[in-house]
């Protein structure tokens, strides 16, 4: 089936494309996309992907996005930026808080939602040299993949509770207030780093 009209339909497409859809998750795993891994987590529980598998797919994508990411800060600086106003304010507020928090900075920027794609090329103007930050990043990638994998997961054991057909109406809208919920909070989250950073600036 082409276009699948139901969860159900889309999850079996899934399951047929595995490797392809493992290539995906991969290069959207390097911009930490938080949405696509929550539902990743939900397709693994519904046994359209490995749970390990997947894990894997978004530790070794966001690390490698963010190495890049580092790499190119580190070379080109702020100039990379000039062109693009609401990102040079993201990674200059990113900047900031990794000359005083680095360790939390790495540990956490993957979860809110504007500044996750941009923290990296901070790190890449600030201090952290290249193997404290590979080290760091490494560990916070893993983190972050297990986190997010492992939160899809649950909530496909949650609905598959409350529901008897993963294909009905009510999955289908489970799914969507749980994706955009976790969009709005990691929405929340990046605000309240905003406010703080501009606290911290006065």
């Amino acid at each position: 089936m082409l276009f699948p009209t139901d969860l159900t339909s889309f999850l079996e497409l899934i399951r047929q494309h595995g490797e392809a859809a493992y290539s995906f998750m991969f290069a959207y795993a390097a911009s930490h996309s938080l949405l696509l891994g929550l539902f990743g987590g939900y397709a693994a529980h519904a046994g359209a992907l490995s749970t390990s598998k997947l894990i894997g797919v978004f530790w070794f994508g966001s690390f490698a996005g963010d190495a890049v990411r580092f790499y190119l800060g580190r070379r080109y600086g702020a100039r990379l930026f000039r062109s693009w106003p609401r990102i040079e304010r993201l990674v200059s507020i990113a900047a900031r808080l990794t000359d005083k928090h680095a360790v939390l900075m790495i540990l956490f920027h993957r979860y809110p939602h504007g500044i996750r794609g941009a923290a990296a090329f901070a790190y890449g103007l600030s201090k952290l040299t290249w193997p404290a930050f590979l080290v760091l990043n490494f560990v916070a990638a893993g983190l972050w993949a297990a986190a997010v994998v492992g939160t899809g997961y649950a909530f496909g054991q949650v609905s598959e509770k409350m529901m008897n057909d993963a294909s009905s109406g009510l999955g289908l809208g489970m799914l969507v207030i749980f994706l955009g919920l976790s969009w709005f909070l990691s929405k929340k989250l990046e605000q309240t780093i905003e406010r703080d950073s501009e606290l911290t600036r006065r």
